[in-house]
């Protein structure tokens, strides 16, 4: 926005820019600016957000001052309380997390076994033809050794005589 007024030619149908060479610019001098009330907001939301953290501050440090000689009177009592309660919270926690991948796999194994096509499963198919595929490999190579074993049992035996 600019500091001076409009300039232009006055007509008779109310000049050239909708109004009269006599009208004032009432916005540029009486109103304060949109960036000064933003910085006004802001610096006063600013220092008020200030004022809370420092006072916070000052509660949490006169809590550890009055805390500190009862946490060190109960600390033999705390101390062994603290360990087995996150021992006990761990073991919820572990004990749910083992039921909820429990859970899990057995969705994904409904949803395989009654044809719909959870994620994986072109992995796990591919996987299953590879297993196939060597387990094919291992009984022809039993097949082959057993045959050749044979051949040499009998040849053995063919010679002795």
């Amino acid at each position: 926005m600019t500091d001076q007024g409009r300039t232009g030619s006055y007509s008779s149908y109310g000049g050239s820019y909708g109004g009269s060479p006599y009208d004032t610019n009432i916005n540029n001098n009486n109103q304060p600016s949109r960036q000064t009330v933003k910085f006004i907001t802001a610096a006063t939301i600013g220092v008020t957000l200030l004022f809370l953290s420092g006072l916070i501050l000052v509660g949490t440090v006169i809590g550890l001052i009055i805390a500190t000689p009862l946490l060190v009177i109960f600390s033999p009592i705390l101390v062994p309380a603290a360990i087995v309660l996150s021992l006990i919270a761990g073991g919820f926690m572990f004990s749910g997390g083992c039921g909820v991948a429990a859970i899990a796999a057995l969705s994904w194994i409904y949803n395989y076994v009654s044809g719909n096509r959870p994620a994986g499963t072109d992995t796990l198919d591919y996987a299953k033809g590879l297993i196939t595929d060597k387990a094919r490999d291992v009984k022809e190579r039993a097949k082959d050794y057993g045959n050749y074993a044979q051949g040499r049992a009998q040849d053995a035996t063919t010679g002795a005589y």
